[in-house]
């Protein structure tokens, strides 16, 4: 199933897509209106098929975007939403990192991808693999684990980065 809203946020839309079954299978958002919310769904529906999930797109309206809305608005912390996800689709080490993050970054912290990787016994390189594939944007806060030396990378975009830890307080690594 797949649930659709938009919402207003700092004087942006942003269009929040929820693919689930019985859980949270994925998370999908853009701010660049609901064609390119479309193409996300399409690309996380393909990866989550590859790593054997079994998906299917009947839209039916569920309370899924607004909970991801609020979480999004510090209205919910991450952390308690966590039981709500379903972890299809990712690997064991996946699951662990996006735990980790989850339980131990909070709202308005970030953290280096090395710090993380250390906490988890890993190598940076593939904390930055796991961040890219994070099935889970906001509710997983991916955008929290930043680059030793600068913002790092985000999928879809730098900018929507950028613009959720602008919302959670986070200047340093916004302007």
């Amino acid at each position: 199933m797949i649930s659709v809203e938009q919402f207003k946020v700092e004087n942006r839309s942003i269009w929040i897509g929820v693919i689930y079954g019985d859980k949270i299978q994925g998370v999908v958002y853009s701010l660049e209106g609901e064609g390119f919310l479309k193409e996300r769904i399409e690309e996380l529906t393909r990866f989550l098929r590859k790593r054997g999930a079994d998906v299917r797109l009947e839209e039916e309206k569920s309370t899924y975007p607004q909970l991801v809305f609020d979480v999004l608005k510090g209205k919910l912390d991450n952390e308690e939403v966590l039981n709500i996800l379903s972890f299809e689709g990712t690997t064991l080490f996946e699951r662990k990192v996006y735990e980790v993050l989850t339980k131990k970054v909070k709202r308005g912290q970030v953290i280096s991808y090395k710090e993380l990787a250390h906490i988890v016994g890993s190598s940076p390189r593939a904390i930055g693999g796991a961040m890219k594939r994070n099935p889970y944007p906001i509710i997983v806060p991916c955008h929290r684990v930043i680059s030793s030396n600068g913002i790092g990378f985000y999928t879809p975009k730098v900018e929507y980065k950028k613009f959720l830890l602008e919302i959670e307080g986070v200047k340093k690594w916004t302007s």
